[in-house]
């Protein structure tokens, strides 16, 4: 035989099992719809989930509550300009919210004084006041401490 002749009996042959296959893919093809599905009714839609929670609505201003003790006049109700004229600038000056507390601190004590508004857009006063040893941490007389880091 020659060469062509024997590339065509295999060519057949090989035709005769791929054929099967060829027409068994195409047998299996889905048809499209011919209709749209009907749509959802009313009661079963639901809106997309937000992509950002809602904030929280506006809290009622409430003013803080202020510290009423003997000693602590030259320091409670005053801004921060008037403490820092008072005892020098802070060793610490921290800002939340509408919060300010600035601390003050000697070799006897540590003074931390929380400022807070008294209205609704005021400025922050002195409105609570903590005092501790420097030494240990443990608590002191608020107004011992206060005279002790008075500038003079």
């Amino acid at each position: 035989m020659t060469q062509a002749r024997l590339s065509l009996r295999l060519s057949l042959r090989a035709g005769r099992w791929l054929l099967p296959f060829l027409l068994a893919g195409c047998a299996n093809a889905i048809p499209a719809p011919s209709t749209p599905p009907p749509p959802r009714p009313a009661s079963q839609r639901t809106a997309p989930p937000p992509t950002r929670p809602a904030p929280p609505p506006p809290a009622a201003f409430r003013a803080p509550p202020v510290q009423r003790i003997a000693g602590l006049e030259s320091v409670l109700q005053q801004p921060a300009a008037a403490l820092v004229r008072q005892f020098g600038d802070p060793r610490l000056d921290v800002r939340e919210g509408d919060m300010r507390k600035l601390q003050f601190a000697g070799q006897v004590c540590v003074l931390d004084i929380f400022l807070y508004p008294l209205a609704q857009g005021a400025e922050p006063v002195a409105s609570y006041v903590e005092a501790r040893r420097s030494s240990d941490g443990q608590d002191v007389d608020k107004a011992a401490c206060v005279q002790s880091l008075v500038k003079r």
